[in-house]
């Protein structure tokens, strides 16, 4: 799976159209293996990343959790702690 795409069911305040249109962009140029499609295929690549957005939305929409929803600045400062341990 690729870092960049992160989580995004369960936190509070839920996942913006933002979060879930760059995690689709995200996906798509993993699966296509560009990040930028040529003016050939841009409209495909758009397209794509459009329906998986549409797809994500709902599924996000349809799961349901017993668990509490995340707090998003916990969940942030541990990825922050993670690369400093990391990296350091």
């Amino acid at each position: 799976m690729c870092r960049n795409i992160r989580q995004l069911f369960n936190f509070d305040p839920p996942a913006t159209d933002d979060e879930i249109r760059d995690a689709a962009l995200q996906f798509v140029r993993k699966v296509s293996g560009s990040t930028r499609p040529s003016k050939r295929n841009e409209e495909a690549f758009e397209r794509a990343v459009a329906e998986i957005a549409g797809s994500v939305r709902e599924l996000l929409g349809s799961m349901e959790t017993a668990q509490p929803p995340k707090n998003r600045e916990e969940e942030a400062a541990r990825a922050r702690a993670r690369t400093m341990i990391r990296f350091a």
